[in-house]
Parts: structure tokens; sequence; C-alpha cells
């Protein structure tokens, strides 16, 4: 027990994280820092006018003043109040920018650490729940990433309240300051401790956000248009959200019963508070003959008082909480990477060089899974080779693929580049190697040429349209309205397009060509297109692939008998191995499979003319 505490403890203080945003705001935009000091004093100074105000005005008719001097001291106050109001909202509006750059600066380290850690901890359950806390910390205005800045300008103005009120009252008696201390401090952790009821269930809440926002999202994807009418699951959806949102409401129902509390609390001691001061006052009044304006000043300024601490307490609950949720964004941006990255050896990808593959002994188990994926793989990809991966769903060939171009480590073994095991170079400059096609697709909102060139400043067009075209989209390119600076997706530009399946793979392919990495992989690259158009693309590549290092994975046999090798998996080893010729002469399971899928497009495609 004691240890899991200790691991969920906070890294990070209130105070560390508190000067961790000073110094982030004294580095990058000084001017947050200053308009913080600026509006805590314009604050207090607005609070003082206000308190002063009445006493001072009344005072002027106990002294049975000119009519002129009451209405210069109106003028006055009246000035003052509009000056600093209007100096604290120009500065109100002004201080928003600065705060929003700063979270973004942050919202920025944090996307980057997320693209560029290790490629494990994208798949990790704990990391991807401690990437979405420190999104939420940095979501919004409200978030802690930047409403800490309105924390600390509260925190100073009521700490500069407190102790100006304080000096104010010294003639008043200690009793009375103590007594009204007590009922702010009864009143606020009583308070405190009702109002944080949403908070200690706040996972509950969350829950049921979550599936509100998620049916919401799902009846506006555009992706699940068809479904929602072909299959008329809209009533369905509606009583799902109906549900959800009954319970929501039952949540905040119980939420509003605790909370009513909390303001019979505060009324109850505000109320002792009032009568304790105005009993005294009185007294003091009736015995020594304090005049009705310092009556009224010091009545004022006890209940400010009691203010100040209440704000005071409150200040430092809510920065406790944000720094919580800073030592979380923190946390992650230092999450310990499973690669090396700059303390690597550095690793120049050459396009001429002949580049060896080695796996030694290689073994790969899934953290939390009960066996190996892949086991005891020993494998040699030559410089220059084609090489084939083919089996059945879950024998592992992805798996293998990934350990290849290095997004895996092995769970035992080595894997090697010209003898080298690669856990030594800089990771990024060994991915640098690589051009590949992956089954999950990466097509961001931008254009074309960009989504080809993967970059919005450097483009090379001529380059851009020659792997087009070796892709098979030359014909698309003509016909879009805007070429190549044609956008993709709708959900950033209302004039965007939407390709269908086997466009978005062709435009894959384009992208991997326009690296032009020494090695390519392919991963199901061709899975949406027919098999005709699958073996046109894949004689292609043979062409495109000359010379350099190849591996292809491929659920249709056929389409890869032009690789110079071609691996069977099965049940995570390497069953088969040859060339297609070699394989089908085996007799093996390779040859049963190929001679069903063979069977399959002839009764199937062929006889339908639908191959």
């Amino acid at each position: 027990m004691e240890k899991a505490k200790q691991r969920n403890k906070p890294k990070y203080t209130m105070w560390k994280n508190a000067v961790f945003m000073m110094a982030l705001a004294w580095k990058q935009h000084k001017s947050v820092l200053i308009l913080c000091i600026v509006s805590a004093l314009l604050a207090v100074i607005l609070n003082l006018i206000e308190l002063f105000l009445a006493p001072m005005i009344l005072q002027k008719v106990e002294m049975s003043a000119p009519l002129v001097q009451l209405f210069e001291v109106i003028a006055v106050f009246v000035f003052s109040l509009l000056l600093v109001r209007g100096v604290q909202a120009y500065i109100n509006e002004n201080t928003l920018f600065g705060r929003v750059y700063l979270r973004l600066l942050l919202v920025r380290r944090a996307d980057e650490k997320f693209a560029s850690t290790s490629f494990p901890n994208t798949e990790n359950p704990e990391i991807l729940k401690h990437a979405e806390s420190a999104s939420r910390a940095l979501s919004n205005n409200r978030a802690a990433g930047e409403a800490i800045w309105e924390t600390l300008t509260d925190l100073g103005k009521n700490f500069l309240g407190f102790l100006l009120y304080l000096m104010l009252l010294s003639t008043v008696d200690p009793v009375l300051l103590v007594v009204t201390t007590l009922a702010a401090l009864v009143s606020y952790f009583t308070s405190k401790r009702l109002n944080e009821w949403g908070y200690r269930h706040r996972e509950e809440e969350s829950r049921y956000q979550k599936k509100i926002a998620y049916i919401q999202s799902r009846k506006e994807d555009l992706q699940f248009a068809k479904d929602i009418r072909i299959f008329c699951i809209a009533p369905w959806l509606d009583d799902v959200y109906t549900s959800v949102v009954k319970m929501y409401r039952k949540f905040h129902a119980r939420a509003q019963c605790i909370y009513i509390w909390t303001d019979i609390i505060h009324i109850f001691m505000t109320f002792l508070r009032s009568g304790l001061s105005y009993l005294y006052l009185l007294d003091l009044t009736l015995r020594e003959g304090l005049p009705a304006s310092t009556f009224l000043l010091y009545f004022s300024a006890i209940g400010g008082f009691a203010n100040w601490i209440t704000g005071l307490l409150d200040d430092f609950s809510r920065l406790h909480k944000q720094s919580i949720d800073l030592s979380v964004v923190r946390e992650f941006y230092e999450l310990p990477e499973q690669f090396r990255f700059e303390e690597g050896e550095k690793l120049e990808p050459v396009l001429d060089k002949a580049y060896e593959i080695q796996l030694r002994h290689v073994s790969f188990r899934y953290p939390g899974a009960e066996s190996d994926t892949l086991q005891d793989i020993c494998l040699t990809i030559r410089p220059g080779e084609k090489l084939a991966v083919v089996g059945l769903n879950g024998a592992g060939k992805t798996t293998l693929v990934k350990l290849i171009c290095g997004l895996y480590d092995p769970t035992q073994g080595e894997v090697l580049l010209n003898g080298v095991d690669i856990r030594r170079y800089d990771r990024r400059d060994y991915y640098r190697h690589f051009s590949a096609v992956f089954q999950q697709f990466s097509i961001l909102s931008s254009t074309l040429a960009e989504n080809v060139a993967q970059s919005a400043d450097e483009v090379d067009w001529d380059r851009v349209q020659a792997c087009l075209e070796k892709a098979g989209l030359a014909q698309m390119v003509t016909r879009l309205p805007q070429g190549l600076n044609t956008h993709i997706g709708r959900e950033v530009y209302e004039d965007g397009i939407e390709l269908s399946g086997g466009e978005i793979q062709r435009l894959m392919l384009a992208r991997a060509l326009y690296k032009n990495a020494p090695l390519i992989l392919l991963d199901e690259p061709t899975a949406a297109l027919d098999p005709i158009a699958e073996s046109e693309l894949y004689q292609k590549y043979n062409d495109f692939t000359l010379g350099r290092t190849s591996v292809f994975i491929s659920h249709r046999l056929a389409s890869t008998r032009f690789c110079d090798r071609i691996l069977f998996i099965e049940n995570g080893v390497i069953a088969e191995q040859g060339s297609h010729e070699q394989l089908l002469q085996k007799g093996g399971h390779y040859a049963e499979l190929f001679a069903i899928q063979s069977r399959y497009y002839q009764e199937g495609g062929m006889e339908n003319g639908e191959l």
C-alpha cells in the first residue's frame, strides 16, 4: 500500500511547479509575469477604493462639509474607480494572449514528445493514459496549463489584501479577529470537503462525459453515415444516448444535494461572523462614540478580511490541484525511452550503399502476452534482395517487419544492420533508411502534394508528380479540381475531396517512393485493391525497387511471386522459405494455401468475370 502511494505521489511539489511556470514565462513571455503582478495590485487598489468610498462620503456628511467638498470626494473616488477599472479591463483583455502562448508551448512540447517517443510507448495503455491526462491539463483556457496564471494572480492579490486589512484592523479587539478567522476557516474547510465531492467523483463523471461525447461524435462521423442509414441504427444510438444522459442527470442530482449544504454552512458562518462584528462595533459605538463612518469602515473591513483569508485558502487549494496536473505534464515530458536517440551513434543513409539486415535468434513477446509472437527467428536479408513475407492472419508477419525497421526491439536476440546491432544507433537515423507503407495510413488534411512530400515548405513538384505516376495515380490527378494543390479530406478544408481505399493506398506508395530511402518495407500495401490491380502494382514495384533491399507482406501469395525469396510464417516461426516455384514444388502449407487462393479466384472471380 505504501509503495502504491509513493507511485501515485506527484514528482513535483506545488512550489516547484509554480517556479517552473514562472521561469517559463520569464524566458518566453515576460509580460505574463508583469501583468500578473500589475493585475494583483490593481485588484487590491480597487478593493481599497470601494472600501473607503462610502465611509469617506459619510464622514463628510457627519462633518457637515460644504456640498462642493462632498462632490469633490465623490468625483475623486468615481474617477479613481473608472481609471482603475479601465486599466484593469485593458490588462485582463491583453493578458490572455501571453498565457495562451505559454500553454501552446507546453502543448507543442507534449505533441513532440508523443510524436518522437519510442514506438512501444505509443501502444502502452499506461503511457497512453498518461498522455491523455497531460493533454487534458493543457486542453483549454480553464485547464491547469493556463489557469495557473489566474490562480497565481489571485494568490498575490489575496495575500497583499490580507496584509493591508490586517494592518487596518490592528486597533480592533484581537478576539474579534480570531473569531472572524475561525469562522472563515470553518466555513472554508467544511465547504471545501463538500465541494470536493465532484472532484472525488470526477472519474465517474468523466465516464458519462466520454460516453456522451463518443455517441455524438459517431453520429456526426461521415464514416458511420452509411452504416447508420443502411442498418437503421439511429434509434439505437438515441436510446443509448438517452440512457447515458439519464444516468448523468442522476449523478448531478446527487451532486446538487451535497452542494446545497455548502451554501447552508456558508450562510450560517457568515451570519455568525457578521453578527459578532456588528455587536462588537455597536458596543464600541455606544461606549466610545465611534463615528458612523468608522463603524462602516471597520464592519466592511472585517468582512473583507474574512474574504481575503478564504481567498488565500481557495488559491492554495486550486494551486495544489493545478500542480498535480502540471506534474503529470512534466512527468510525461520525462518519460523514459526504450530506444537511443540523440545519445546513440549517428547513421547517415546512403542510397547506393549495400545494406544487409540480419536477425539472430530473435524472439518477441508483446507486453502482457502469455507466449511469444515470434520465436527464435534467424534471417539474413541480403543487399538488393526482394523478400516476401506471407502467412495466415496472426502469424507474426507485421511484427517481423516492425522488428526489421526498428519500431520494436526483440525480447531476445538482436537485429543487425551490416553486422552492427541497431540498438547502438540513433533510432531516428535508422528510421531514415526505410521507406515504408503499413496497414494503417496517416493522411493529413492537407494538399495532395504535401501528403506525398510530407512537408509544407520544401516540395519537389516534379518528383511528386513522378511518384504519383509510378503509383498509378496520374489519371486521378488530372481529374482533380486543383491538381496537386487539391485538399485531401474535409475535416479542415470545405473543398477537400475524399479518396477511395485503393487511392489512399496508392498515395501511401507514392509517399514511400518520394522518400527514396535505400530500404523498402511494404506491409499489405494493396489490401484494398482487386487482384489484377494489386498484381500490376507489385509488378511496378519490381522495377521501382531494382537494386534495393525490399520486404513485402501480402496475403495474396500470387502477388509476390516476383520476389527473390518468400518466407512462409506459421505459428511465429519461419515454416518454409524459397522462391515461389521452389515452395510449390515442396508441396507444403504454402503450396496448399496457394492452391486454395487460386481456386477461389478462378471459381469465384474468373468464372463470373469479376477477378
